[in-house]
């Protein structure tokens, strides 16, 4: 379903509304795919849905979001301050704001890197974080992409994403461990004294593979991948990435249905053309 539109004065109101008293002098509005997000530095970042379907999930993600901050993690993870308010067909929520700045792309650190995944992978996968974050799906990931996603690829690249998506598929299992699924950019900050700080935006979390979240992290190029993981979780890495991009990959991982099979195809399509 397709998202409603709504205005900067609105999007303020909903922050003022959750979070009265407090100054939105210097509040500033961003986006991300699945929310609105109101930026208020020093207090919280308040998160309102896009689409009806975001809304409903909003809750659970939450409480994601405390199950995590409870996994005693050595750095910050964002935590309700409100509950979940519903604003007509949108739910909002305010979350605690978490300092420091991303890392410019290519310049992170492989053992900040590594003590990063090893921290997200190590998380203990609680009865109650299974529940959580288990998704119901009738076939597996590699299934839905060589069904749906396979054969509406160009003949330039049918055949061969086919083969990278059958080795992939192939890999053998290992136990279901926490999956950030976006880590990266804006979502991982740092101190000016290269301190990680936070890991901010769950949404995408799932259990899974971790050579997932490594896979992410090549941003940073794959050599400084290499160089974070042992050999084994280097190579499950590449695998999971060379069908469609990890990216693309985690939209089906993370158990969401596929809404947008043409659009999802097209962004697919243009990962693979350039970085062929």
């Amino acid at each position: 379903m397709t998202e409603t539109p709504i205005t900067a004065a609105e999007l303020l109101e909903i922050a003022d509304a959750l979070l009265p008293g407090h100054p939105l002098d210097a509040a500033r509005v961003t986006e991300g795919n699945l929310h609105h997000v109101v930026l208020i530095p020093g207090t919280a970042a308040v998160r309102v849905s896009k689409r009806p379907s975001s809304a409903e999930e909003m809750p659970r993600r939450m409480a994601v979001l405390r199950e995590i901050a409870e996994a005693g993690l050595p750095f910050a993870v964002p935590e309700p301050l409100t509950p979940v308010t519903r604003f007509g067909q949108r739910a909002a929520v305010a979350v605690s704001w978490i300092d420091g700045e991303e890392q410019p792309e290519g310049q992170g650190d492989p053992d900040q890197i590594g003590a990063l995944l090893r921290a997200v992978r190590e998380v203990p996968v609680t009865p109650r974080l299974r529940q959580l974050l288990n998704a119901p799906r009738e076939k597996g990931w590699a299934e839905v992409l060589a069904e749906q996603v396979v054969p509406r690829l160009p003949d330039r690249w049918r055949d061969e994403c086919r083969r990278r998506l059958e080795a992939a598929a192939a890999l053998e299992a290992v136990p279901d461990a926490l999956v950030h699924g976006d880590l990266g950019g804006a979502n991982v900050h740092w101190g000016r004294d290269g301190r990680l700080i936070g890991v901010l935006d769950w949404d995408q979390a799932h259990l899974f593979d971790p050579a997932v979240d490594a896979a992410l992290m090549a941003w940073h190029g794959w050599e400084t991948v290499r160089l974070a993981v042992d050999p084994e979780t280097y190579r499950r890495a590449r695998a999971y990435d060379a069908p469609f991009g990890v990216g693309h990959l985690v939209g089906i991982l993370d158990g969401r249905p596929l809404t947008n099979v043409e659009g999802y195809v097209r962004s697919i399509v243009a990962w693979l053309d350039s970085s062929s």
